[in-house]
């Protein structure tokens, strides 16, 4: 068998290979950063009260790459073109660098232009392997240029696009580790995205490492759900983020089409407006971007009286409905079907939230009223309570 001839049983498969790894590999790490004391203390910004080991990105990066050996080993890759077997090692080793960047934080507490130089190196480097943005197609009629022809970008400016992207989404996903299970569970909702999208538009290797992804980022989650045992770190964060901004570069956006260029940014638009709206917010306040503070989408919906475990049920809610979108503009099987489906879960998860809201509301009237507090006291006591804590916030460049 090979990915060209039963792509869904290939990435079932291997979506379940990597769930399982991840799950079985990470209460190990757990242990052993316990045993070690390479853990995160509690402090004042943080949201957890006890300490937690940061190390988790090694059960995702230890899930994913075993996945990838298994198929390569299975000879599922066999079928692929030379050029494109290579990009998937490129972006597996990429995806590694990073990891070692963010692992190196983890442990060191490296300061934020460093980091951000090892990234535009490994960037720059990937770039060279060809996982880039070389080309493009837009609707130039008005320009008399034939929309047949793609715009070939001049090395310059593919070497420019592609280390903004590679770097600004690594970033906007280890900006959303704020709350127990966010980076997570979004990172796996948007590779899940990517696996239809890719499928759709026939490219089944990008598709395969999009359900490695996606497999572990759910097998983590099963230990890092509110309330979290372990989290994955600014290692597990980079890690994930160069991976699916490297997939989206090597599946959907190799299509060379306007539409399969805007596929990976509407999967991933969440994350990306929020790290945008908070780069803004910070240089509008005269800080620099990299200033720790609490803008981010998920602090502002704890502050507006959602719980924990609420506020990243929202934010799952949209990043499905956003990738259902995706499927829609490329022209997947039963899209509509699938959009349907998730709008219904959106519309319910936002209606359950709500109520769920206004019945904290309610309580935090009565309990003001029989002890004769101010309700602005009761009502934070409340909130204090379902949120178990004030959120992390992230660390300068994550």
């Amino acid at each position: 068998m090979t990915i060209t001839s039963s792509p869904v049983i290939a990435a079932l498969v291997t979506f379940a290979s990597s769930a399982l790894v991840t799950t079985g590999v990470v209460p190990m790490v757990r242990r052993a950063g316990l045993r070690w004391g390479l853990i995160d203390r509690p402090d004042s910004r943080k949201q957890h009260t006890t300490p937690m080991v940061r190390l988790g990105g090694i059960g995702i990066v230890a899930g994913f790459a075993f996945t990838l050996a298994l198929v390569w080993a299975l000879g599922w890759f066999g079928s692929l073109e030379p050029a494109k077997d290579r990009l998937i090692w490129t972006t597996l080793a990429g995806a590694l660098f990073f990891f070692l960047i963010g692992l190196a934080d983890d442990l060191l507490a490296l300061p934020p232009l460093p980091r951000l130089a090892g990234q535009v190196a490994v960037a720059v480097w990937a770039w060279s392997q060809g996982v880039r943005i070389g080309a493009i197609d837009l609707p130039l009629e008005f320009l008399q240029i034939s929309p047949d022809a793609p715009l070939v970008l001049p090395e310059p400016l593919s070497l420019l696009a592609t280390v903004i992207w590679l770097v600004g989404i690594t970033n906007a996903i280890n900006w959303l580790d704020g709350l127990d299970g966010l980076a997570a569970g979004v990172a796996g909702i948007a590779a899940v995205g990517l696996v239809s999208v890719s499928f759709s538009l026939h490219q089944p290797a990008a598709g395969i490492l999009a359900a490695a992804l996606a497999g572990s980022c759910f097998g983590f989650l099963r230990h890092n759900f509110n309330p979290a045992l372990i989290f994955m770190g600014d290692g597990g964060s980079y890690f994930l983020g160069f991976a699916l901004a490297s997939i989206s570069i090597v599946g959907p956006a190799k299509g060379l089409t306007t539409v399969s260029l805007v596929l990976p940014l509407l999967i991933l638009s969440l994350p990306l407006a929020d790290m945008s709206a908070v780069i803004m917010g910070r240089l509008s306040a005269g800080r620099s971007p990299f200033y720790p503070d609490r803008r981010h989408l998920h602090h502002r919906l704890l502050r507006a009286g959602f719980s924990h475990r609420r506020t990243v049920v929202l934010i799952y809610a949209f990043t499905q409905w956003l990738a259902s979108l995706a499927l829609v503009l490329a022209n997947a099987e039963l899209r509509f079907l699938w959009l349907g489906l998730a709008t219904s879960v959106l519309i319910a998860v936002v209606v359950a939230c709500h109520r769920s809201l206004e019945r904290d509301r309610a309580s935090a009237l009565e309990a003001s009223g029989a002890q004769g507090a101010p309700v602005e006291a009761a009502s934070g006591s409340v909130l204090a309570a379902s949120d178990s804590g004030a959120p992390r916030g992230d660390a300068p460049l994550g």
